[in-house]
């Protein structure tokens, strides 16, 4: 596996564009994109979820993260949120993280995140929950990427202005 290969994060709170705009930025600079995993297991849940589902979801998250990371061709790749999304909503929906969580996220950074600012208007999802909790979940966005001293760049504007603002900040932190 290159070592080298960059890691690009797209997060954020509920509706606010990470899947369509990692899709979008994957094609433009034509590397490898990573799924967001939760979304694929979620889909499938058939009774509420545990903090034994949100291990499942960390895991998931990182086998696939690994696996487009051995065999990208890339220099960097664009990842549809990160596992940080399991502390955040363990947190808050079953009041604890799992270690195995706490464990990983000072050892497996990324080298910038996007964090999607919620100046889109909210869209109705069965799988998003929490649409009048949007500023609060913006600030344990900050408050978790600022506890990692994560290089992270907000995101915002609308449609053509949203992908550009994010461009600009990929094209400045590629060419440091």
């Amino acid at each position: 596996m290159n070592k080298n290969i960059k890691k690009i994060a797209v997060v954020g709170p509920e509706s606010t564009g990470k899947s369509t705009i990692s899709q979008l930025l994957a094609k433009y600079y034509k590397v490898s994109w990573v799924p967001e995993y939760a979304r694929y297991y979620c889909e499938n849940l058939v009774a509420d979820y545990t903090l034994q589902d949100e291990v499942n979801m960390y895991y998931g998250q990182v086998a696939l993260e690994d696996a487009i990371l051995v065999t990208t061709e890339s220099d960097f790749i664009i990842c549809d949120t990160t596992f940080i999304t399991v502390k955040i909503w363990s947190d808050e929906v079953l009041g604890e993280t799992p270690q195995v969580v706490l464990d990983a996220l000072p050892k497996k950074p990324y080298d910038l995140y996007l964090l999607m600012d919620i100046d889109l208007p909210w869209q109705d999802d069965p799988l998003r929950d929490f649409p009048e909790k949007r500023e609060y979940f913006m600030e344990v966005w900050h408050q978790e990427l600022q506890a990692l001293q994560a290089n992270y760049q907000v995101i915002g504007g609308l449609g053509e202005e949203r992908v550009a603002n994010a461009v600009r900040a990929i094209d400045d932190f590629l060419s440091r």
